[in-house]
């Protein structure tokens, strides 16, 4: 072996191991889950959720700078680093979740060169690599038969569960599954007899929740099953039962936090998950699993894919220009893209850091099911010939410090890439009377929600919010966000002559941090019935004093719950 080649293995070595000790580390993590669950030490959740999210970051920085030491001079040596890969390829052939492994590597050496698009001899990026093909076993399941009762088949599912804490009342939580799995089997009309439960065995963890996670099995027909228990001062009960594949979808959202779950090979459970949401992309749900950096992998290969299979071009996506954002999408593909501007017209007065500062703060921060989960891109190498002529002009001229040109193609440095949405505005245009009133009422509920988790959207015109595919109203444009806790609520001011009231602008002294909740009503554009609904429901939210009731919670240290499950079922479960 040259002296080279030793090298080259050596490093490969110390990388693979580096990457085992993160994964140790962020499964030891994980694993207090169970602990903080049983304590109800919700803080301690939050606290680990944001230790487990920056713990990528923080092993790849110290991965590069030993790196630097070990090669020295030969740093940047890309023969090396071609022999490195090479070695590291093999050493890590064995391994479960190798994929994990491969991004790892590539995060180092991307980071390392600043890597524009894609360095195929020192990374691992192949548009076809799948990471389920590696898969040949299933997830660790405890399986429950039918033996003719479905409280007993429900009885034998929640008592093999091991908390510390007591049950409030096993026999009514026992009775409560049954009852609703066979009410939701006689909705579909399925007469057939349920045979089987397979539950995936760890138990999955969210905030305040622990989630059952598995499938109904009967002759000829397949459901998802996803019990929520929730521990109370007086014991654990079942808080809500998910068998529709719409309500399993939202728990398993791109707009929610981290699940902490402890799988040996997270490649099984993706597979079972996708079986029960086939609509789901992959990239998503290595993304909810806590497994934040291979979801980005996948969604870059996602996207490499399909425009290998396309032809559609780049174009400004459906809505009204952001000042702060340039946004487009590729319409055959699920996804908008965001690049910052390089100067906000007024009204803003946000600099560029404060916008990336804000993104980074939703990134770590509990998103409650209202906040899309952003995945941050640096120096992505597109075709132009892929783009539209008017958003190459729009991105030539308002976003040259980030966006430039080489030959034939166009250079990213930095960008966001979400789900796509139909923003509230235009889905208000075209949606039926019912459905607009829905959309307006989870609107409100949506600013609701945002509050009790210190989150007030600073902006709250109906062009910065989206509707998802299960009607679910969304926040996504994060340049006016803050916490509640920094706002100081107050209530318009009587004038005292008509000369003020007739004044454009305010005859009062506004601060930078107040915040009029009363004049919230008249920069939305509803109709007159959607504005009536908003009001008999939502007309709180437009006093000062919600939100001063808010903020006094918050500096209470209550943690106020925003659950990832229908209301109905909470009133249903609450009961227990």
């Amino acid at each position: 072996m040259t002296a080279d080649s030793a090298l080259a293995e050596d490093c490969a070595r110390h990388i693979a191991a580096a990457f085992a000790d993160y994964n140790a580390e962020f499964r030891a993590i994980t694993r207090r889950a169970p602990q903080r669950f049983d304590a109800r030490d919700w803080k301690g959740s939050q606290r680990d959720a944001v230790e487990r999210i920056e713990l990528y970051d923080r092993w790849v920085d110290r991965a590069i700078a030993e790196m630097r030491l070990k090669l020295g001079h030969r740093a940047h040596d890309r023969d090396l680093w071609r022999t490195i890969r090479a070695h590291f390829s093999d050493q890590i052939d064995a391994l479960p979740d190798r994929e994990f492994t491969k991004t790892y590597f590539s995060s180092i050496t991307r980071r390392l060169y600043g890597t524009v698009g894609v360095a195929p001899e020192i990374e691992f990026v192949a548009a076809d690599l799948d990471p389920l093909a590696s898969v040949t076993s299933e997830v660790v399941t405890n399986t429950y038969l039918n033996r003719g009762s479905l409280p007993l088949l429900f009885e034998d599912l929640l008592g093999d569960l091991r908390f510390h804490s007591p049950w409030k009342d096993f026999d009514r939580s026992v009775g409560h599954v049954a009852a609703e799995v066979a009410a939701h089997l006689a909705t579909l009309g399925e007469r057939r007899t349920l045979t089987r439960l397979d539950m995936i065995r760890p138990v999955f963890y969210q905030m305040t929740r622990a989630f059952l996670v598995g499938r109904i099995t009967g002759r000829g027909f397949t459901v998802p099953l996803v019990i929520a228990l929730k521990n109370t001062e007086s014991g654990i009960h079942v808080d809500a039962v998910m068998l529709a594949e719409a309500d399993v979808s939202i728990v398993f959202g791109f707009t929610r936090s981290y699940f902490h779950v402890d799988l040996d090979r997270v490649g099984e459970a993706v597979v079972f998950l996708k079986s029960l949401l086939p609509k789901k992309p992959v990239s998503e749900l290595f993304t909810v699993l806590g497994r934040a950096k291979q979801g980005k992998t996948e969604r870059f290969r996602e996207l490499l894919r399909h425009m290998e299979q396309t032809t559609d071009r780049f174009v400004h996506a459906p809505g009204e220009r952001g000042l702060v954002m340039v946004c487009f999408t590729l319409p055959s593909f699920d996804v908008v893209f965001k690049v910052i501007r390089d100067r906000f017209p007024y009204p803003k007065t946000v600099l560029r850091e404060e916008v990336l500062a804000k993104y980074a703060y939703v990134f770590r921060h509990d998103r409650a099911g209202r906040l899309v989960d952003a995945q941050e891109f640096k120096r992505l190498r597109i075709p132009r010939a892929r783009f539209a002529p008017e958003l190459l002009e729009e991105l030539a001229t308002e976003t040259a410090g980030t966006v430039h040109f080489e030959g034939d193609d166009v250079i990213l440095d930095h960008l966001y890439i979400e789900r796509r949405m139909t923003p509230l505005n235009l889905y208000l245009r075209t949606a039926s009377p019912a459905q607009a009133e829905l959309a307006v009422l989870d609107y409100g509920q949506a600013i609701r929600d945002l509050a009790y988790t210190n989150i007030f959207a600073g902006d709250l015109l109906l062009k910065n919010f989206g509707v998802t595919r299960h009607g679910r109203v969304i926040f996504y444009d994060y340049d006016e966000l803050c916490q509640v806790t920094d706002c100081r609520f107050r209530e318009l001011p009587q004038a005292s002559n008509e000369e003020d009231e007739m004044r454009a602008e305010s005859w009062f002294y506004v601060a930078d941090h107040d915040v009029f909740p009363e004049t919230f009503i008249n920069f939305l554009a509803f109709d007159d019935a959607q504005r009536a609904a908003f009001v008999r429901v939502h007309g709180e939210i437009l006093t000062a004093a919600f939100w001063r009731a808010v903020q006094q919670r918050h500096a209470d240290g209550e943690l106020m719950e925003v659950l990832p499950y229908h209301m109905h079922r909470v009133r249903v479960a609450g009961s227990l």
